[in-house]
């Protein structure tokens, strides 16, 4: 479904997946807030990680998630965007009524952190709140994508891929 501006309405849920952590955020069906949900402690055990993103999906609905994809500063990606791509497949077969996407998170994290310490928080103590806030920047990223373009911000992930 889309909005009178071509929109589509829905939530979303974003994961900014790091190799010890990931942070969830989430945003409202018309796309206006983007806002924190958790950190997941266990970002390499995928058991674990799958039971709390089915609860995640259980509990948001979304329609879409929208992962991360670390790319260096010239836009070429590396091993880091070959696991991301591997991590969104798997998302994508464990949930295949939900749409998964790669968006690009190029200085997503270095952003968070220097938000966290304009806030007055120190990053160094605050890893789980950076990797939320990062989730929430790669999620604000694809929403403003989508509005100003009206196609869907990065890249469809096909879960069919998965291996």
């Amino acid at each position: 479904m889309t909005d009178a501006a071509g929109f589509r309405v829905g939530v979303r849920l974003a994961l900014d997946w790091g190799q010890a952590r990931i942070g969830v955020a989430a945003c409202d069906a018309h796309g206006v807030l983007a806002y924190p949900v958790e950190t997941i402690m266990s970002a390499s055990d995928l058991n674990a990680v799958g039971a709390r993103l089915r609860a995640l999906v259980a509990e948001y609905d979304p329609f879409e998630i929208v992962i991360g994809l670390p790319t260096h500063l010239k836009g070429v990606e590396g091993a880091a965007a070959d696991g991301a791509r591997e991590k969104a497949a798997w998302v994508a077969a464990t949930f295949p009524g939900v749409g998964v996407r790669l968006v690009d998170e190029r200085l997503t994290t270095v952003m968070a952190s220097a938000q966290l310490r304009a806030a007055g928080r120190p990053a160094k103590r605050q890893r789980a709140f950076i990797d939320q806030a990062a989730a929430v920047a790669i999620l604000e990223n694809a929403l403003e994508q989508e509005r100003h373009t009206g196609l869907p911000g990065g890249e469809a992930v096909d879960e069919r891929r998965s291996g």
